[in-house]
Formats: C-alpha cells, sequence, structure tokens
C-alpha cells in the first residue's frame, strides 16, 4: 500500500462525499487506501458515505464506527490499521485539488530525507510574525508555537513516524494537531510547501465560523495546555513560555474581536 489517507467524519453529511472524491479523483497514480472513522454522526453523514460508494463501487474506502471521541481519537483510530507507506490527513469538511498529493509526493520521492510535507490552503498568506512562509523550506521547532502550520488536510508524512513519535495525544481535544507537529517537527524533517493545494471549511476564513474553530475559548485553553506542557518537558524557558502565554492571550482577544465584527 502506498498512501493511507485519515478522515474523520463528524456530522458532515453536506461535505464528506466532497471529500472522500476529492481523493479518488487524485492524478497521482498509486494504491490508496481512504479510512472513514464515523465518529459518532448523529445526522446522515454515514449514508451519504454509504450512498456514494455503492453508486460508483468505490473498492478503497474502510468506514470505521466509533463513539464520539473527538478528532484526535478518531484519526489515531484510523492510524492504527493504517497500511501505507506514507500517511495523508484530510477533514471531512475539506477537499484536495486533483494534483495536491501528484505535486507533493514528487517533492518527497526527489527528497527522501523528508519526513513531513504540508502545503498551503485557500491561498492563504501565511506569516509567522511578520516573516511570510512563501517558500519551499524546513519549518523551524519555535515557529510552531507562534504559528501551527501546515493545517491538518494539507499534512503527508512517513508511516514510521507513528513508530518513532507515536499517535495523537488523545486527552487533547482542542490543540491536538499543534501538539503533534510539534513532536513531529523536534525529531524529524518537516518542510511545507507554499502552493495552495487545499480547500479548508468550504473556503471560509479559518476561524470563527462553523466546526471547530468557532469554538475559540476552547482552542485557547488547548493551546495553553500544549503549550504548559512543553514547557514542563523544558522545550521552553520560563521567558518564552510566559512570554508566549501573553502573545497568545492577545491572539485571542484578537480572532474574538474579528470574529464579532465579521
Amino acid at each position: 500500500m502506498d498512501i493511507s489517507v485519515i478522515i474523520p467524519l463528524y456530522n458532515s453529511e453536506k461535505s464528506i462525499v466532497e471529500a472522500v472524491d476529492s481523493v479518488a479523483k487524485q492524478t497521482y497514480i498509486a494504491e490508496i487506501e481512504i479510512i472513514v472513522v464515523n465518529d459518532g454522526s448523529t445526522d446522515n453523514s454515514l449514508q451519504a458515505l454509504n450512498d456514494y460508494i455503492e453508486k460508483y463501487n468505490i473498492k478503497n474506502v474502510t468506514i470505521i464506527n466509533q463513539l464520539n471521541g473527538g478528532a484526535q481519537k478518531a484519526r489515531n483510530a484510523g492510524l492504527r490499521i493504517a497500511k501505507g507507506n506514507w500517511i495523508a490527513l484530510l477533514d471531512a469538511d475539506d477537499y484536495w485539488h486533483p494534483t495536491k498529493m501528484e505535486l507533493q509526493m514528487k517533492i518527497l520521492n526527489n527528497n527522501p530525507e523528508i519526513d513531513f510535507l504540508g502545503c498551503n490552503r485557500n491561498n492563504e498568506k501565511i506569516k509567522v510574525l511578520f516573516s511570510p512562509k512563501d517558500k519551499f523550506g524546513k519549518i523551524d521547532f519555535k515557529d510552531l508555537f507562534i504559528k501551527t502550520y501546515p493545517q491538518t488536510s494539507t499534512a503527508v508524512f512517513k508511516s514510521n513516524i507513528l513508530e518513532d513519535i507515536g499517535l495523537y495525544d488523545e486527552s487533547l481535544r482542542y490543540g491536538e494537531d499543534g501538539d503533534y507537529w510539534l513532536r513531529i517537527c523536534e525529531k524529524k524533517q518537516m518542510f511545507f510547501m507554499p502552493e495552495s493545494l487545499v480547500v479548508t471549511g468550504g473556503g471560509k476564513p479559518n476561524f470563527g465560523f462553523s466546526g471547530m474553530t468557532s469554538k475559540l475559548k476552547e482552542m485557547e485553553q488547548g493551546n495553553l495546555k500544549v503549550l504548559y506542557k512543553n514547557f514542563k518537558l523544558k522545550k521552553l524557558n520560563l521567558f518564552e513560555y510566559l512570554s508566549l502565554r501573553v502573545f497568545y492571550w492577545i491572539k485571542y482577544i484578537r480572532r474574538v474581536l474579528i470574529t464579532n465584527f465579521r
């Protein structure tokens, strides 16, 4: 198996088919398995997915059903059974451009030292403080405390990362991606390409709308937990930790204001 695509599914009846279909329509020729983890959906998500699979006779989709436990537990359920040499993540309300995997795998095949590769989404202009991230390059560990990037649905990484880094921290319902990225970046070669190859959340702004990112307070608390965890592990000194706490508070207030006046 070349690539395993992990898709957590929770109440996404209007978007899950588009997400899975975007994987099926990739221009990259490879053996791909799609693992959809139904995280206790209460709408017609599962029916919509099964109707699509039956209509188009899709053979490479595996569905796992579990009680609702959050995206981190759903991703772990998929990761535990993944057979691919590469793991790609995709959320149920996002979709890939047709050439996403082709362009990313070209870079990965030409640069075998790279363990993890993410890309841009929604034509976003990514900055870490005042430094634009508009060129291909290695991701800096400390930068991830300022901004969690690349976005989850853009990520592709070697499956052996699971052996060295482990799975998602299931105690984190929010901030779980930031925690996982930090753990990967500390020990592995993590790179970013600036091409925008994913549409997330229907192309809406990245926070303040429906879904996880509308829960700004919970996200803030999750980020603070990750920050404190790294401070206790001595990945940050006291000055860095306190400075980042202030920075997170300012960022949270800014997001609340933007959301309220949008």
